[in-house]
C-alpha cells in the first residue's frame, strides 16, 4: 500500500526481466537466477506506460501527470488508475520503492563549492607532481 506517496520514489524492481511482445508488456520474476514462469505478468497501454516510465525513478505526482496527458483523462481518473497500478506491482514484489531526498538550495551552492575545491586541488597537485 501507498504510504506518504509524495516522499516516495519508485522504479522497477531489479529482479524482473521485462519485454514489449505483439505490443503488449510482459514482465517475468526473476527468483535464484532463473525466470519465474509461473508468475508472467501482463500490462495494457496504461501499465505499460507507466512500466516505462518507471525506467527511472518517478514520483506518484511524476505518474499521474503522465497518464492525465496520454490518455486526456482527469486527475481524479489517472490518480485512481495509477495508484491501483502501483499498489498492484508493489503486492507482487515488481517495484521497488526508496524516499525522495530533498536538496536545499544552499546544499547545492556548498556541493557545487566544493566539487570546484576539489578540482582545483587535483589540478594543483596533478601540476606539483609534473
Amino acid at each position: 500500500m501507498l504510504t506518504e506517496s509524495a516522499q516516495q520514489l519508485f522504479t522497477r524492481s531489479r529482479s524482473v526481466v521485462s519485454r514489449v511482445v505483439a505490443g503488449e508488456t510482459l514482465i517475468v520474476p526473476v527468483r535464484g537466477k532463473v525466470g519465474d514462469l509461473a508468475s508472467i505478468y501482463s500490462f495494457n497501454g496504461t501499465g505499460s506506460l507507466i512500466w516505462q516510465l518507471l525506467d527511472a525513478p518517478r514520483s506518484l505526482a511524476d505518474l499521474i501527470d503522465a497518464v492525465e496527458r496520454e490518455y486526456a483523462v482527469g486527475q481524479e481518473k489517472a490518480q485512481k488508475d495509477v495508484t491501483q497500478f502501483l499498489n498492484d506491482m508493489l503486492s507482487v514484489g515488481l517495484l521497488d520503492v526508496r524516499p525522495r531526498v530533498s536538496v536545499t538550495e544552499s546544499e547545492v551552492t556548498t556541493i557545487d563549492i566544493n566539487a570546484a575545491e576539489s578540482n582545483r586541488q587535483v589540478e594543483l597537485e596533478t601540476a606539483a607532481s609534473n
